[in-house]
């Protein structure tokens, strides 16, 4: 649904962290089938999925080396080596998000986990996926860090014209209603209620 911005709010263990990686095809649906434009996703096209369709988690996963390192690590997986890591598209998202150029070369190790989460968020978002899940991005981030991650959100999808969509997972109403256009609600597995927030 393209220009869709949909908050997800629940209990814990109500079954929301389980639908965004059943969408990210990162675990399968116990029934059904996830389709991406009117289609069904066989398994040899997951990794090209994958790089439409991009999962944000709570916890950010960063490999040994520096900030450059993480960044450019998606292009040396096989669904995106015909596409070339662009430093300039990398320093302005990073810009947004009130980092210079010269945090690129800072350990991956030393940061800190708002600092771990918006360099995830980074990484997604240069590719230009259509479609952002994104798994409790701000939870155990500080209001600042909350913040810019927000931001980077905002200004990704404004910049793709209506093209781009997001489903956004949060304990926190407020941040539900900030991000969103419609809110649904999440009980065992179930998907309850929808509205305008």
């Amino acid at each position: 649904m393209p220009g869709a911005q949909i908050a997800i709010t629940g209990p814990s263990g109500s079954g929301k962290s389980v639908f965004l990686r059943t969408l990210a095809m990162l675990d399968a649906p116990a029934s059904g089938e996830i389709l991406w434009q009117h289609q069904p996703v066989p398994n040899d096209m997951i990794p090209a999925y994958r790089t439409c369709v991009c999962y944000l988690a709570q916890r950010p996963a960063l490999i040994e080396g520096t900030v450059l390192d993480n960044l450019q690590f998606p292009y040396t997986l096989r669904s995106l080596r015909k596409r070339t890591f662009n430093l300039n598209v990398a320093t302005d998202l990073l810009a947004k998000a009130g980092k210079d150029a010269s945090f690129l070369s800072k350990p991956a190790g030393d940061l800190s986990g708002g600092e771990s989460q918006i360099i995830a968020l980074v990484r997604a978002l240069q590719l230009e996926p259509q479609v952002m899940l994104f798994d409790e991005p701000t939870s155990a981030l500080d209001p600042q860090s909350a913040g810019a991650v927000e931001s980077l959100v905002r200004h990704w999808f404004d910049a793709g014209a209506g093209s781009r969509a997001y489903i956004w997972v949060s304990h926190d109403p407020q941040q539900a209603r900030r991000m969103s256009t419609v809110h649904l609600t999440m009980n065992k597995g179930v998907l309850l209620s929808g509205d305008a927030p």
